[in-house]
């Protein structure tokens, strides 16, 4: 799913205060002392908001055009602006094999950082992935496998005996 662009109102509230509020998540409210935290607290409001839909499996609203929108009577409008919100990815379970000293360093690291081991995994990955493109020395080669035949997989196909 591609990244939405929901509208939002910004509003003077009481004492110097601002709130903002997205027509399309009636619940999802944040306010501040300035302006910029009002809209930075709104942003954060909106994406748990959108986590919370996907995780209870509900579709994410459509964005209501700005021009659509119909201000609350009393409503004390400064502006409107925009929030992007990318729909979160969802999970999918794989199996992959490890080193059961590998697996130990990792929950014990996973634990004093407070994450369970496949966000542990999730993190290690997207840092390599990031900073690590294209490397490849000082990695240890590919380990062969014995398939159930017998022959070990190595990548290449055997060589054929010439025929006589």
């Amino acid at each position: 799913m591609k990244r939405r662009l929901y509208p939002a109102v910004l509003e003077r509230g009481p004492k110097g205060t601002f709130g903002a509020w997205f027509p399309d998540y009636p619940d999802c409210v944040a306010g501040g002392t300035s302006q910029e935290k009002a809209i930075e607290r709104a942003e954060n409001a909106l994406a748990q908001a959108v986590d919370a839909l996907f995780e209870q499996d509900r579709p994410l609203p459509e964005p209501t055009p700005i021009a659509r929108i119909m201000l609350p009577k009393g409503c004390d409008f400064l502006a409107y602006f925009i929030v992007g919100v990318d729909p979160p990815d969802p999970s999918e379970r794989v199996n992959v094999y490890l080193p059961k000293s590998l697996i130990g360093r990792v929950d014990r690291r996973a634990a004093e950082l407070g994450m369970s081991r496949s966000s542990f995994f999730g993190l290690a990955a997207s840092t390599a992935l990031v900073h690590l493109p294209g490397f490849r020395e000082g990695l240890p080669e590919a380990r062969s496998k014995v398939h159930k035949t017998g022959r070990l997989r190595t990548g290449k196909s055997p060589a054929k005996k010439p025929a006589r």
